[in-house]
């Protein structure tokens, strides 16, 4: 492929208007270096007339670009050494660091570095996870540990795989303005955030996952840039203001000039999963995008990653997060959808929530009662398409068709915590036996588990938003933002204030804690749901037409079976504060008991039901407050 034709076909974008091609990188934006010392440096500016390399380290010059057509600038420089700083300069005047910048030393005010990491991968038998084997657990680099970087996390890899982890989910590490940030406000989506390691140290945690067995999953911010440090619009039409979002310019995805901006953002999705053998991305707040163009962006987007996947024989997910309850996103793309992998269902999360707590302010106010939560089990979303008093319109579509493999539920995570006032996590709000019972409810699900760090043993400490800042007015209107966002909740309480070090230092782990009392019993029971679910074929397929899931009637409670040939199972998922008893609808048979929450094991009151029951009809059994017991059929 000629320069020319890499930069004049839009990105993932078909030459014949046929299949999606693999997705040729040979003209990478940015810096890249070659073979003989010399750098190959691109650049998409349309709003320059003339572009230059600005060397500031070692020693200064400045290198004229040519310009390529349809707004692009190229330059092959001799002799530049692999940690080079260097800007743009745009008309002889403006200087500003490159937008596919690979890291900032000097943080997102400064220049960029030239980066020459010839990584030796140990991973060449890796070939990623099946959709349906993912237990995820999210995890922030910053709070995850005491040195808040990539190399830290490594120490920590076998102890989440014996719980029974499979990947982690990283939130954002694209550069963001200081070194207190929550990853959301990141302005370089291809620098990895210095403070945490840069890419070196991604490559090294990446790497250390798939030895440890772990896929790795990284969230990405595709619907807007960060404030602070956002210097794209002096290069071009990245942004638009025919659409607004909730934290900043809306990106131009469907305008004038926006296959550029689109072939930006795929190859830095593609660039994560060559350069940094990601298992997957995590795409924020996709409903935040807008672009009615007939083939969209995520279309696009999923078609250029799974190329790339197909093309390094891995097995690669892409995850959308959006707040519709809309199911084109995984559906088929012959089916009009986007044939995306998995999408996180804010529902079930919300159904449970409101169960647990008895939280009705805000967007719970839609919720309540066993029912919505068994509804989430048969069929995924709670509203799909009935009138939600929260929005004061109808909400959602249809998720009946979609299979079970493809949603991600929670208990929490760092949205559900972090967007709370005080930033309260479950431990915080609801008892330990109601801790127990959470972690059943997403567990034992069909779906894909994701579990927020710290939730495995009950972390006490919160998860606030931070940041750090260096734009006075910025941070006063972060605060009143924040101020105004729990208006329509009941929380009590001051709001932390985002920029004090002191709210960054109360979110971290502390790690001792697993290890002492009822933190180590939690933990303990998590490996053990984790186990059941690996072990018991019937908990092992991922299906929602093997359940069924019934509100038990006058009670707080849920039955659900589960199937799979020979194997078959039930539970009872108690939500109420006093002990109730159901007669519950269990198929004739043999049964034994796997798990019982109210269990001293467990540091219960006392379980009281029976090993093992032969069944010939409907049974009577008596569970303890917010309580769970699991039952398998003895073939």
């Amino acid at each position: 492929m000629s320069m020319d034709d890499a930069l004049q076909r839009p990105a993932g974008q078909p030459a014949d208007g046929g299949r999606p091609f693999a997705w040729e990188p040979s003209a990478p934006l940015g810096a890249t270096r070659l073979g003989d010392g010399s750098c190959q440096f691109l650049v998409w500016a349309p709003r320059a007339e003339k572009v230059e390399v600005h060397f500031k380290y070692p020693g200064e010059r400045v290198v004229s670009m040519e310009p390529q057509g349809k707004g692009y600038f190229h330059a092959i420089v001799a002799d530049v050494e692999p940690n080079a700083l260097y800007l743009y300069r745009l008309n002889g005047v403006t200087e500003c660091a490159d937008p596919a910048s690979r890291l900032q030393p000097q943080g997102v005010h400064g220049p960029s570095q030239v980066v020459d990491t010839p990584f030796r991968w140990d991973d060449a038998g890796w070939r990623g996870l099946p959709l349906q084997n993912y237990v995820l657990y999210e995890l922030h680099i910053g709070t995850f540990s005491p040195e808040g970087t990539f190399d830290a996390v490594i120490a920590r890899l076998e102890e989440l795989r014996r719980l029974g982890i499979t990947g982690i989910e990283l939130m954002p590490v694209a550069q963001f303005p200081g070194s207190r940030n929550w990853g959301y406000d990141g302005v370089y989506p291809y620098a990895v955030q210095n403070s945490y390691g840069g890419p070196a140290g991604l490559q090294r945690l990446v790497n250390a996952c798939h030895q440890t067995g772990l896929a790795v999953v990284l969230d990405v911010v595709y619907n807007h840039l960060g404030p602070e440090g956002n210097y794209l619009g002096a290069f071009g039409p990245y942004f638009t203001n025919r659409y607004a979002t909730p934290w900043g310019e809306a990106l131009n995805f469907d305008g004038r000039q926006s296959d550029e901006v689109r072939r930006y953002f795929i190859e830095n999705a593609v660039r994560w999963i060559s350069e940094f053998h990601m298992d997957g991305l995590r795409l924020d707040a996709v409903h935040a995008i807008v672009d009615p163009s007939a083939r969209p962006f995520l279309d696009e987007l999923g078609c250029a990653v799974n190329a790339e996947a197909e093309k390094l024989g891995r097995q690669v997910c892409v995850i959308p997060e959006s707040n519709r309850n809309d199911a084109r996103l995984v559906h088929g793309r012959q089916e009009g959808g986007y044939g995306l992998d998995a999408v996180w269902n804010d529902d079930f999360h919300h159904a449970l929530h409101v169960l647990l707590t008895g939280e009705r302010s805000g967007y719970y106010e839609d919720f309540h009662g066993t029912e919505q939560l068994a509804r989430a089990y048969r069929e995924g979303f709670v509203y799909s398409g009935q009138y939600s008093a929260f929005r004061m319109r109808r909400h959602g579509n249809s998720s009946c068709a979609v299979p079970a493999k493809r949603f991600v539920v929670f208990s929490q995570n760092h949205d559900q915590v972090g967007n709370r006032r005080l930033g309260e996590r479950l431990s915080q709000l609801v008892d330990f036996e109601g801790l127990k019972l959470a972690a059943g409810v997403v567990i034992l699900s069909p779906f894909l588990p994701l579990l927020f760090m710290g939730e495995e043993y009950g972390e006490l400490a919160p998860f606030q938003y931070f940041v750090s800042h260096g734009d006075p007015q910025l941070v006063e209107a972060v605060r009143k933002g924040r101020r105004e966002e729990f208006s329509r909740f009941s929380w009590q309480g001051e709001t932390p204030d985002p920029q004090e070090e002191a709210t960054f230092l109360r979110s971290r782990l502390n790690w001792e804690l697993r290890t002492r009392g009822h933190h180590r019993v939690l933990l303990d029971f998590y490996a053990e749901l984790l186990r059941l679910r690996r072990d018991l074929p019937a908990l092992a397929r991922l299906d929602k037409r093997t359940l069924e899931a019934v509100a038990l009637s006058g009670a707080k409670a849920l039955f659900v079976r589960r199937w799979n040939e020979d194997s078959e199972v039930f539970a009872i998922l108690h939500f109420g504060a006093t002990a109730g008893e159901w007669i519950v609808p269990v198929p004739p048979g043999r049964w034994q008991k796997e798990l019982d929450s109210a269990e001293t094991r467990w540091h219960g009151s006392g379980g009281g039901l029976p090993a093992v029951m032969d069944v010939t009809g409907h049974v009577p059994l008596r569970l303890s407050a917010r309580a769970l017991a699991l039952f398998s059929k003895i073939p």
